[in-house]
């Protein structure tokens, strides 16, 4: 599972080999305020999996808590993103 946070929009999506990618709009953790949790884990039930679901709720409260995934940042267009993978 991917996050990528920095993106233009919030959506969770799979990538062309299935592997599940959420996009995060904005910085963290101000984006994650408990109404947009919300929507976040509403779009996210649309397309993950139960076992999926479960490794997205550990990842979103392992990034609440200002806990480190593996990172990566990427320049797209003068836009940073920054990539966690769990």
């Amino acid at each position: 599972m991917l996050f990528v946070q920095g993106a233009s929009a919030t959506a969770v999506v799979r990538h062309r080999t299935g592997e599940s990618v959420v996009l995060l709009s904005g910085e963290l953790p101000a984006v994650l305020t408990p109404s947009s949790l919300n929507e976040l884990l509403n779009l996210a039930a649309a397309v993950l999996s139960p076992e999926e679901m479960e490794l997205f709720r550990s990842c979103l409260t392992a990034l609440r808590c200002g806990e480190k995934l593996q990172e990566r940042r990427i320049e797209v267009s003068g836009a940073v993103l920054t990539v966690h993978s769990s």
